[in-house]
């Protein structure tokens, strides 16, 4: 049995009795049936293609990409059932973290998180990936 927590008409979140429960992510989410979105590696890369900033600047930059190329599918934050994001063993955690809670608000969903030695771009600390429905 699953202790199962309404998150929005969007998904529903799973957390099963006897796993430590996160209140930053989820053990797992269920999406309705719907179109489904997802979404390549966003990098704190702002509108004229340049990376720079520290981890957190990266961080906030990569979150608002991920929410801009979300509206332009026809689709928001709260449709998210997975995100994805690597940082460089460059990258601080702990001030990535602090930064994708102020973009992303307190929305839970299901989270992977990669400790990597680089990305395609050198200057990249953090990536993230999404996957979404469509409403």
């Amino acid at each position: 049995m699953t202790r199962e927590t309404a998150m929005s008409t969007a998904v529903t979140i799973i957390d099963p009795p006897g796993l430590s429960a996160s209140p930053a992510f989820a053990a797992a989410v269920i999406a309705p049936a719907a179109a489904t979105v997802y979404l390549g590696g966003q990098n704190g890369t702002d509108a004229d293609g340049r990376i720079t900033g520290n981890t957190r600047e990266q961080t906030i930059q990569a979150m608002r990409n991920v929410l801009a190329v979300l509206d332009a599918a026809g689709t928001d934050a709260d449709h998210v059932v997975k995100l994805s994001i690597y940082l460089t063993t460059d990258a601080d955690i702990r001030e990535g973290y602090a930064a994708s809670r102020e973009v992303w608000g307190e929305r839970r969903t299901a989270i992977t998180v990669l400790i990597v030695s680089g990305l395609a771009r050198p200057e990249a600390l953090v990536e993230i990936e999404a996957i979404a429905t469509i409403a």
